[in-house]
């Protein structure tokens, strides 16, 4: 069904831009904005259920995986339990991360796990917020596959020569997530403390869990 000049400009659902965010209109940033008010149009979706989900993007940082990490750490049970379904493991604590398949990896005193999509940036959004650039680069994206160790060791991450590296390259429905070894004089702390050391590139395996 068509719509006059006039009916189409009074359905507009217009979203300002964040303070970070160039507005500039882009072809596919109008395809998006065409797309989203034909939905909403249609009433498939509201402009409310728009805004919840950007507003839900924009609370994912790594926090929420630090919170698993966190928990893990403190109860053996619940990281078998993550280590064996990830996915229902973060329902369990309240986060969703929707239809993907989470895997968790642990770091321990043999092995080291990183974290690698080599055909694009996939990555755990749902637990640690957006990708950084470097995730997202072919530099990162070949070499962490050919030469790990010498990767890391650009992260100021050294890995003993007697310690195994582990390289996992998440996919299209698959995500990874790294359960760092936990600091030790970390025996009394409480769940939000240990969380405070837990980092997003700690949780990606390019760097080890803050000191205390």
């Amino acid at each position: 069904m068509s719509h006059d000049q006039d009916h189409d400009h009074a359905h507009v659902h217009r979203f300002p831009p964040r303070p970070d965010q160039d507005d500039t209109l882009t072809y596919y940033r109008a395809m998006e904005t065409a797309v989203r008010e034909l939905l909403i149009d249609k009433g498939v979706i509201t402009a409310d259920d728009v805004r919840r989900q950007v507003e839900d993007m924009d609370g994912r940082n790594a926090g929420r995986g630090a919170k698993m990490v966190a928990r893990a750490w403190l109860d053996l049970a619940y990281k078998q339990r993550m280590l064996a379904n990830g996915s229902k493991a973060a329902e369990e604590i309240g986060l969703d991360v929707g239809p993907l398949k989470l895997v968790v990896v642990e770091n321990t005193s043999s092995v080291h796990n990183v974290i690698v999509c080599t055909l694009c940036s996939c990555y755990p959004r749902m637990l640690l917020g957006l990708p950084p650039d470097w995730y997202k680069s072919r530099n990162y994206r070949s070499r962490m596959v050919r030469e790990p160790r010498a990767v890391l060791a650009e992260f100021g991450t050294v890995i003993p020569p007697d310690v195994a590296i582990r390289v996992h390259d998440s996919t299209a429905d698959m995500r990874y997530l790294v359960v760092p070894k936990r600091p030790t004089g970390t025996e009394n702390w409480s769940e939000a403390e240990l969380a405070r050391l837990v980092t997003r590139d700690s949780m990606i395996g390019v760097a080890l869990a803050n000191e205390v």
